[in-house]
């Protein structure tokens, strides 16, 4: 028997390895063109308005970048909409338990800070349960479904149609709404999906922020709505991988015994069939 604990080690290792190289090859350079960029900005902005000196243009960048992260868009002036009206509070707080936590908002006040905490606390186990539950309803759905298609490789048409069907509800559909919305490119709304649901989070794309743009006020807790189911199913879809990968490992550790085979394929025939599928909920 081979232990596959070293080499899984060995390969999530490498996998991390991979990906740093991949995205410092990729990223590196076009950061260091915008930071030149900005740079020679800086003093072509110098030089148009002489009443300014390098420290004062700093300390404004200081003052942008302070606005910036408690969540004021520098960009726009003070009728811009509130960040913490209701719509986009329950936005907020389906980031906390979800525990997306882009990055663009945070509560800026002691008060708001402590309760986010208790806030999270009991509502990460929550949204946790009710996911729990979503999954054994998909779930559930499944073996319904396995059941009612009575044809050879039953298990690889479900399993079809369960990919098919969320990836147009949440991948493929989602990203035009997005588009159309928020002015980006399908690549971008596609991008900000699968960024999103999959709880990564990173902040770059958050939708109902852009200031010059005029949103319905339910925009966003609909926003929040499809994130929740979408967690569920891309979070299914990652059990799936995950417990196909486990059974892939646990084929290459055991070698099938003939006799031993042929002992459970006359047990099987013997006992009702059971559906082929197991999703992990």
């Amino acid at each position: 028997q081979i232990s596959w604990t070293p080499l899984l080690v060995l390969g999530y290792l490498f996998y991390l390895l991979l990906g740093a190289t991949v995205f410092q090859l990729l990223e590196k350079q076009a950061e260091t063109h915008f930071r030149d960029q900005f740079q020679l900005e800086k003093l072509k902005f110098l030089q148009n308005y002489t009443c300014l000196d390098r420290q004062a243009l700093e300390q404004f960048v200081q003052v942008l970048m302070e606005a910036w992260e408690k969540g004021v868009n520098p960009e726009g002036n003070s009728t811009n909409p509130s960040n913490w009206d209701f719509s986009n509070s329950f936005f907020f707080a389906g980031t906390v338990v979800t525990t997306i936590g882009y990055g663009n908002l945070s509560p800026s006040t002691v008060a708001g800070q402590t309760f986010c905490v208790f806030y999270a606390l009991f509502g990460v186990p929550l949204n946790l349960a009710f996911l729990n539950q979503l999954g054994k309803g998909l779930n559930a759905h499944l073996i319904t479904l396995e059941r009612w298609v009575q044809k050879p490789g039953r298990a690889q048409v479900q399993l079809a149609i369960f990919l098919t069907t969320g990836t147009l509800l949440f991948l493929v559909f989602p990203p035009l709404v997005f588009s159309y919305v928020e002015g980006w490119s399908y690549g971008e709304g596609f991008y900000f999906t699968f960024i999103t649901l999959s709880t990564i989070g990173f902040g770059d794309y958050v939708v109902g922020t852009n200031p010059n743009k005029h949103y319905i006020p339910v925009y966003r807790s609909l926003s929040a709505i499809w994130i929740v189911f979408g967690l569920a199913w891309l979070a299914l879809v990652f059990n799936v991988g995950a417990d196909l990968m486990e059974k892939f490992l646990q084929l290459k550790r055991h070698k099938p015994d003939l006799s031993l085979a042929e002992g459970a394929t006359t047990k099987l025939e013997d006992e009702p069939e059971q559906p082929r599928i197991h999703i992990p909920s």
